[in-house]
């Protein structure tokens, strides 16, 4: 669904970051509405002002999108506030350092609550509410963490592959109806998730200051680049979004690897299919 002075957009995550910034820029286009949520106050007034400097009504809710009941009173707050909803952002989520070994089940946990049960609550939570509107569109936001995964980050991957298949299949089943569904992968952003991950309970801090730092030197993408992305996705109807040139590469390697892999597996199956025939 494309933007309009009748849009009412759910940003979760929007504290800062991609979030803030996403939910600023709707602001810019005067929709009806906005209803922002986090876990931090202090940043989500900081946000709210921001928003409200430009004219759009806004409303702040405190809300840990890993807690269903929440998630549900949240959806009661927002139809209260401004009566619907017609874009849905997914954005919020964390990020967690250590490799397998170092990390627990309860560090696991913890990230999947947030990152794909968040998505989750907020997808089945609203999506009786955005199918009774027109047009509505779910955006939710995955990572190239979500296509490739690096040592190291084995949770973070785990709830970005399981947002991306989620998401893709969700696309595939509300295809033709009024609501629309994007899944975005952000590449390297300004924001402040690594420098705001956990440390695995048996990860060190050492480990931490180096994974920060070379995030830090790999992140070509400013929160409001990475939101203005999102937001041409949005207008566009693009139900794949890709932020920054390291994104788009990834996904070209990627593509090109499973490529050569199903070439691969192909020819070793038609192999082992002749043999069978042969004996």
């Amino acid at each position: 669904m494309s933007i309009s002075n009748e849009s009412v957009a759910v940003v979760t995550g929007a504290a800062s970051g991609i979030g803030r910034a996403l939910a600023v820029r709707l602001a810019g286009e005067k929709v009806a509405g906005i209803a922002i949520s986090d876990v931090n106050e202090t940043g989500l007034l900081e946000t709210a002002a921001m928003i409200e400097q430009l004219g759009v009504p806004v409303s702040t809710h405190l809300v840990d999108v890993s807690k269903r009941e929440q998630m549900e009173a949240f959806a009661v707050e927002v139809l209260a506030r401004h009566g619907r909803v017609t874009h849905l952002i997914n954005n919020a989520g964390v990020a967690m350092i250590g490799t397998v070994e170092e990390i627990s089940i309860e560090n696991i946990e913890w990230l999947m609550g947030i990152n794909f049960w968040g998505t989750i609550y907020g997808v089945k939570i609203f999506l009786p509410i955005l199918q009774e509107q027109k047009e509505a569109h779910i955006v939710n936001v995955s990572s190239v963490f979500g296509f490739v995964a690096p040592p190291g980050q084995a949770a973070y991957c785990a709830s970005k592959f399981a947002v991306r298949g989620f998401t893709e299949s969700l696309r595939h089943e509300l295809e033709g109806s009024n609501v629309l569904v994007s899944c975005v992968h952000p590449g390297g952003v300004k924001t402040n998730i690594c420098n705001d991950s956990r440390i695995g309970a048996n990860a060190t801090e050492e480990e931490k200051k180096q994974t920060v730092k070379f995030f830090n030197k790999a992140t070509p993408t400013t929160a409001e680049q990475a939101a203005e992305t999102i937001f041409k996705g949005i207008k566009t109807r693009n139900p794949r979004i890709l932020i920054g040139p390291d994104a788009r590469q990834i996904d070209r390697v990627q593509k090109k690897y499973f490529a050569v892999m199903d070439r691969v597996s192909g020819g070793a199956l038609s192999a082992m299919r002749n043999k069978k025939r042969k004996t």
